[in-house]
């Protein structure tokens, strides 16, 4: 635990998130941080149910005199992006998060993802139900599971075990944000067989794409990130086209709703091409990175010697490959009619696996547009389907249509204006939250989502702004003693 850390303002909120990130909790492993939350709630005397998913449900009753208040759900989930830097050595089973204080004013990790998502808004929770001095009236804390790789938690949430008629996200990332909608999402999964085949006569090479930004595939899709995978394949394109380069294995990407930062291969090429090769590949490699100069001026790729290879993919199965990852769309497809400046629909390439006779692709589409998010995952399927490959859909999940008319939008935009002076921006995101799925299950819900700022979310990168997160809480504070009557 970072002893420093404890020691920012406001110290409850702080001190539950570094007990949090003290506990192993990555997406569909959750048992830990259940357990955990279980004994906190418990350990308050206050009402805590877990449900048959996994979910922890914490009930506090109303203070005194705020009975009569409409009861307020406070949601967030327990699990988070487990990613690290290639040269970190950290094991997200055993070791707890090593947050840092740098000197502007923010709090990262060390060569790992923060767990700022969702963690501070599930700390800030945690603060509510600890704390003796705030007034509220009767408070229902939702913790769901498995948000990142599926909303299983959400889905699965049973009807009838929720009372209130407000509903507090608290998993968005910009403060001075109001977040009343949000897209839907599907995932696409796309495998195929080859056959490997004797490497034959040649020489070894492993080409790495390194250093990009990253990001959430949702939040950070517009704004123009290089994806390593479809770096990665124009390589291998040149290489293949010009010099007759062979795929022996391929590895991009790690998350489904990250871009993908890295990639590998280990490739072989004729003897008698390599000094070729080597040029072309180092000049196609410095025009990528005066291309994306930029958005990721850290990009590095490089070509190194590697150990000799036995086999490698057939010559159609990898022309296939590379063919339809280069055909696939990646990255804004439409931005909305709507909302100025937010993303309608999109895709990142998530995943590039190639290796012991397996190709597996994976996507993840986003829409605040069902049908417009269904047209571009058949779109994917199209191009890999002709490509030989089996293509699967899966995990789609509901948007969140935004409701201006929304009471509580209309109280949380004036409580903003009187404690800071302005108003708070209400926006929708193009990213897939929980409320989609829970008002679906809990239809008439009032909801909206803010949380504290947040930067670069799924990736080593990620930072939680410290000074947003007191104006974060002062707000959810003020908001809680503000709630309607009922």
């Amino acid at each position: 635990m970072n002893e420093a850390a404890t020691r920012l303002e406001p110290n409850t909120v702080w001190t539950h998130f570094e007990e949090l990130n003290a506990v192993p909790r990555p997406s569909k492993n959750e048992g830990r941080v259940i357990e955990f939350m279980k004994q906190f709630g418990e350990g308050l005397n206050l009402e805590t149910i877990v449900d048959e998913i996994g979910n922890v449900i914490i009930r506090k009753p109303a203070t005194p005199g705020m009975e009569d208040r409409q009861g307020v759900i406070l949601q967030g989930h327990l699990d988070m992006v487990h990613q690290k830097n290639a040269d970190t050595v950290f094991d997200f089973e055993t070791e707890g998060i090593r947050s840092v204080i740098t000197d502007d004013g923010w709090l990262t990790a060390e060569g790992t993802t923060l767990g700022a998502d969702n963690g501070m808004g599930v700390a800030s929770i945690m603060a509510v139900l600890s704390a003796t001095d705030i007034e509220h009236g009767q408070v229902e804390a939702l913790f769901t599971i498995d948000e990142e790789t599926g909303m299983t938690g959400a889905f699965k949430l049973q009807p009838g075990i929720l009372t209130g008629s407000i509903l507090l996200n608290t998993d968005t990332e910009d403060e001075g944000e109001l977040c009343i909608g949000c897209a839907g999402g599907i995932d696409t999964n796309i495998k195929a067989n080859y056959e490997q085949v004797p490497a034959g006569e040649g020489t070894a090479f492993k080409i790495s794409v390194k250093g990009l930004r990253g990001g959430h595939s949702g939040c950070e899709i517009h704004l123009g990130r290089g994806n390593a995978n479809k770096i990665m394949n124009r390589l291998l394109w040149e290489g293949s086209k010009k010099f007759g380069l062979r795929v022996a294995s391929l590895d991009g990407g790690s998350l489904r709703n990250a871009i993908p930062r890295e990639s590998f291969a280990i490739v072989v090429v004729n003897s008698d091409q390599v000094d070729h090769f080597k040029k072309h590949i180092a000049e196609t490699i410095g025009v990528i990175q005066t291309e994306l100069i930029r958005t990721e001026p850290d990009l590095m790729a490089s070509i190194e010697p590697a150990s000799p290879v036995e086999t490698v993919m057939d010559s159609t199965s990898q022309e296939n490959l590379i063919r339809a990852v280069y055909a696939a769309p990646c990255g804004v497809a439409r931005m909305s009619d709507e909302m100025p400046g937010l993303v309608e629909t999109s895709t990142s390439l998530a995943r590039v696996l190639a290796e012991s006779g397996n190709v597996l692709v994976q996507f993840l589409t986003r829409s605040s547009v069902e049908t417009a998010r269904d047209d571009l995952a058949r779109t994917i399927e199209s191009v890999f389907q002709l490509a030989g490959a089996d293509v699967e859909h899966s995990g789609g999940y509901p948007g969140w249509k935004p409701n201006a008319d929304s009471e509580i939008l209309r109280q949380m935009t004036q409580i903003y204006a009187d404690l800071f002076g302005v108003e708070p921006t209400v926006n929708a995101v193009h990213a897939g939250l929980e409320c989609g799925i829970i008002g679906s299950v809990y239809p008439g819900l009032d909801m909206i989502s803010f949380g504290p700022t947040i930067k670069n979310p799924h990736s080593p990168d990620e930072k939680c702004e410290i000074a947003s997160v007191k104006k974060y809480w002062d707000y959810l504070v003020a908001t809680l003693r503000q709630i309607p009557k009922k």
